[in-house]
């Protein structure tokens, strides 16, 4: 192989470090959920031994209880994740520099260059997988190939603790006839899509003439097509993190939203956007707004601005008119995200003719002062107070900030 990539991927994340930190939990179907009262009461994490039941990421916790009686329900703990996984990294980097986090339980490797030191490929990853279960408690699947997409497709084939070589040679025969949402990079809609056009199949997309995809796709069912054939030139980037690509953030909410009451959170949530943003001496030309109704159906909108910002006006102004434009007053929502996309580091503003701008931006920095401060719930805007209201309205008057509470409710 002119290069060898490999792909880690732990097996079943969240559960198996429960599951590694106590030894009574090992061998029983362990599944990790949110907490239904708070309608966060989704199946994130499931062992081997509750998928075994039927148990799936995504059912509801009522679901998962009736598929698994005897399972052992346990609250997500993200930053001991965060902790294991950043253990993980440190091993893989051991082996090369060249690594990629895919995300917090998947990370590429190019091992092109070890040959000579820690033997071949396959010799690399039998190495890495014992010391990721010596010393860290849990076992991964590596999939190697000689480029991303491969390793990728190696990895998927066996569950758990597998080791998978695929070479372009082995596409036809063991990626071909696979359903062609078996495809890294096909979701639901896509898969859709090609279902329409008689593409069943990774077979079936690898042999679809390519100009018509890309009629229909654009760029990407050109790279659809070469995904099918095997074929990715991109590198392992260890560097890929670095790359701040859009700054979000969502919220599941208490109860189902209604027309104006959304609007209140998205004030709340561009506020927050539009700090980190700050923050992090970006600014952004797209807004993504997202929804969830209480059937679980999704919806994402974009829109680009003008001109680069971030300030929370302009986030918000964004977001109602995507909303008012593609969600109707009387659906009901479930969840709700917004993200500030097409970063750049801050760059110079184009004074305005009469400062108005420029007021906005100065009252905002001193919000950004206050709240670094005295801690996020030091300021925010009055919306928040009212019953729409999220992170804020709840809180109970004898934890709300002092000079809130000598402030009379109805000015």
């Amino acid at each position: 192989m002119s290069r060898a990539i490999m792909l880690v991927d732990m097996n079943a994340f969240f559960a198996s470090v429960h599951q590694a930190l106590d030894p009574a939990l090992r061998g029983r179907p362990v599944i990790v959920a949110g907490d239904p009262a708070r309608r966060h009461g989704v199946v994130l994490a499931a062992s081997y031994e509750a998928r075994a039941r039927g148990v799936k990421t995504g059912l509801t916790v009522a679901e998962a209880r009736l598929a698994c009686p005897g399972g052992i329900f346990i609250k997500p703990q993200h930053e001991l994740y965060v902790d294991f996984s950043a253990r993980i990294l440190r091993i893989l980097h051991d082996f090369t520099p060249l690594v990629e986090p895919f995300s917090i339980d998947e990370a590429f490797l190019d091992v092109t260059g070890c040959y000579k030191l820690l033997g071949s490929p396959v010799e690399i990853a039998r190495q890495l997988k014992e010391r990721i279960r010596r010393e860290v408690g849990i076992t991964c699947s590596v999939g190697i190939g000689p480029n991303k997409l491969l390793a990728k497709m190696a990895a998927e084939l066996q569950k758990p603790d597998g080791l998978t070589v695929l070479t372009p040679e082995d596409v036809p025969r063991r990626l071909w006839p696979l359903p062609v949402r078996e495809l890294f990079g096909v979701g639901p809609r896509y898969e859709e899509h090609l279902r329409k056009l008689n593409i069943h199949t990774i077979g079936d997309l690898a042999c679809f003439p390519v100009d018509i995809l890309k009629r229909r796709f654009g760029v990407y069912g050109e790279t659809l097509w070469l995904f099918a054939r095997g074929i990715d030139h991109s590198p392992v980037d260890p560097g890929s993190l670095k790359q701040v690509k859009s700054i979000g953030q969502q919220i599941t909410l208490p109860r189902d939203y209604r027309g104006e009451e959304i609007r209140v959170v998205l004030w709340e949530l561009a506020d927050r956007v539009a700090r980190r943003a700050r923050t992090g001496g970006y600014a952004g030309k797209t807004v993504i707004l997202s929804l969830k109704d209480s059937h679980f159906n999704w919806l994402s909108r974009r829109k680009t601005l003008p001109c680069y910002t971030s300030l929370a006006e302009d986030i918000h102004r964004a977001a109602m008119d995507l909303l008012e434009r593609h969600w109707s007053p009387r659906w009901p929502v479930r969840l709700v995200g917004l993200a500030l996309g097409g970063l750049a580091a801050r760059l110079p503003e184009q004074l305005t003719l009469f400062g108005q701008r420029e007021k906005r931006q100065k009252a905002e920095q001193v919000c950004d002062n206050i709240k670094k401060r005295y801690g996020e719930k030091a300021i925010f805007r009055a919306v928040s107070l009212t019953r729409a209201g999220v992170f804020y309205a709840a809180e109970p008057p004898d934890t709300a900030p002092s000079f809130l509470m000598k402030m009379p409710r109805d000015r």
